[in-house]
């Protein structure tokens, strides 16, 4: 995980939609960026429509939240239509935006070891300065708890 006070690498990753999204984009506002690791699992939806039904308390907070998984656009569309997300999805299929922000781990579930995306999340100040971050997430508190940390 990277480090609070330390520079957010940029990413340029395509949403849901096959846009373009690069966090210089975002400058002057506060970003959330959280990763998590598959479209349609049970923790993962959970975490998202949590997002989606809060996205206009945290806009009203001046804080844009992305979303990065390693799955494709396709399967971020149907994530999307599926369960009426209204979060931006980012598609990093070749898992350089999740490498870069040091997010897959070996991770160990039902006795088995994989490599993995690690569910984590940031956030980022107007500057592109990392000033919150944990790898610790519980899926269905997160965006309440990031809520509460803005």
């Amino acid at each position: 995980m990277l480090k609070v006070n330390s520079k957010a690498p940029d990413f340029t990753l395509l949403d849901q939609d096959g846009n373009k999204h690069s966090l210089s984009d975002y400058r002057g506002q506060k970003v959330l960026l959280y990763f998590y690791p598959k479209d349609n699992t049970a923790g993962c939806t959970k975490q998202a429509c949590s997002y989606s039904l809060k996205k206009n308390e945290f806009a009203s907070k001046g804080v844009v939240v992305l979303a990065v998984s390693k799955d494709s656009v396709k399967s971020h569309q149907n994530f999307k239509n599926k369960h009426d997300l209204t979060i931006t999805l980012l598609s990093d299929e070749e898992k350089k935006t999740i490498m870069d922000y040091d997010v897959y781990h070996e991770k160990t579930m039902c006795g088995r070891t994989s490599m993995g995306v690690v569910r984590t999340t940031y956030l980022i100040d107007e500057n592109g300065m990392i000033i919150y971050a944990n790898d610790k997430v519980k899926a269905d508190k997160d965006a309440d708890n990031m809520l509460e940390v803005i």
